[in-house]
């Protein structure tokens, strides 16, 4: 998934240069910079972590040059992606119109920063597991218009990614499950997996979300792909385990652990032997990585 070809991004970048220049523009730079102007600037990381955003940086100067004629600022990458770094090293190069750059420059490591902070704490939570089978997902605790990014940057940290939206997978929790009464099919969960089975077809991905080990055979039996098992401890997940391999199903149904999930718990919820672990701490909450842009006169 490249986001940054996504033109929401673009919408996100203009959002953000708004925020700074509304209508006035940057007073500061219109009083003490010359047009004509220009600025080597170079970006090095503060901390150590893993990148992730800097091709935001070339779109950010692209959208301010838009207003700018003949203003543009070149990038270029000394690190891509996903790479480790320490504090000192640099990941970023840009050369340009003095203007555009320092217009642009905090939005874009505002973007990076946090997309950074992301990617590393997924590696920190993907490290953590090393040598299970299991693997580390994100949830939609996004921040509001940064999903594509964020989900990026979790993909980069080396987890992966839970379904984008609403759109694009089924996952029956709790709140749909309370409309759902037992009936003759099974419990609540189980009625609720047999309806989206039956109206959705073989094809499309049914996860359910149980809060008592009791349901999951019956869930398995009605068709779910996924079960997410919601707040267990480490010796329930162990029986679902046991319980999902003594069930003969037509399909492959993995376990996915959830609720709770830290990094002083992840690794012996993975040792459970569950295939999933997911865990919104990758998006909601992660310091941004420090970053530092430094310019001088060209």
């Amino acid at each position: 998934m490249n986001p940054y070809d996504n033109p929401d991004i673009n919408e996100l970048i203009a959002l953000a240069l708004r925020e700074d220049l509304r209508l006035a523009g940057d007073v500061t730079c219109q009083v003490l910079v010359p047009p004509q102007a220009k600025l080597h600037g170079v970006v090095r990381a503060k901390a150590a972590g893993v990148v992730c955003g800097l091709p935001l940086f070339q779109l950010v100067f692209s959208a301010v040059a838009q207003s700018l004629p003949d203003c543009g600022v070149e990038v270029s990458w000394c690190a891509a992606d996903g790479t480790a770094v320490v504090p000192g090293d640099e990941v970023l190069r840009c050369y340009g119109n003095a203007t555009t750059l320092l217009i642009g420059e905090r939005t874009a490591l505002n973007l990076c920063q946090r997309l950074s902070g992301t990617a590393t704490m997924a590696r920190r939570y993907t490290n953590a597991v090393a040598g299970t089978k299991a693997k580390v997902f994100d949830t939609r605790k996004t921040t509001p218009g940064m999903r594509l990014l964020e989900k990026h940057a979790v993909l980069c940290g080396g987890a992966h990614n839970h379904r984008i939206g609403l759109f694009d997978q089924v996952l029956i929790k709790d709140n749909h499950i309370a409309l759902m009464p037992p009936g003759p099919h099974g419990s609540g969960p189980a009625e609720a997996v047999r309806r989206a089975r039956e109206q959705l077809g073989s094809d499309t991905i049914i996860e359910v979300e149980i809060e008592f080990l009791d349901d999951l055979e019956a869930v398995i039996s009605a068709g779910a792909d996924i079960v997410l098992l919601d707040n267990m401890a480490p010796n329930l997940l162990r029986a679902a385990v046991e319980r999902r391999n003594n069930v003969q199903g037509r399909r492959s149904v993995a376990l996915e652990a959830s609720g709770g999930i830290t990094l002083a718990t992840i690794r012996a919820v993975a040792e459970t032997g569950v295939e999933r672990i997911s865990t919104g701490a990758l998006t909601h909450s992660v310091p941004a990585l420090d970053l530092s842009l430094r310019t001088t006169v060209a």
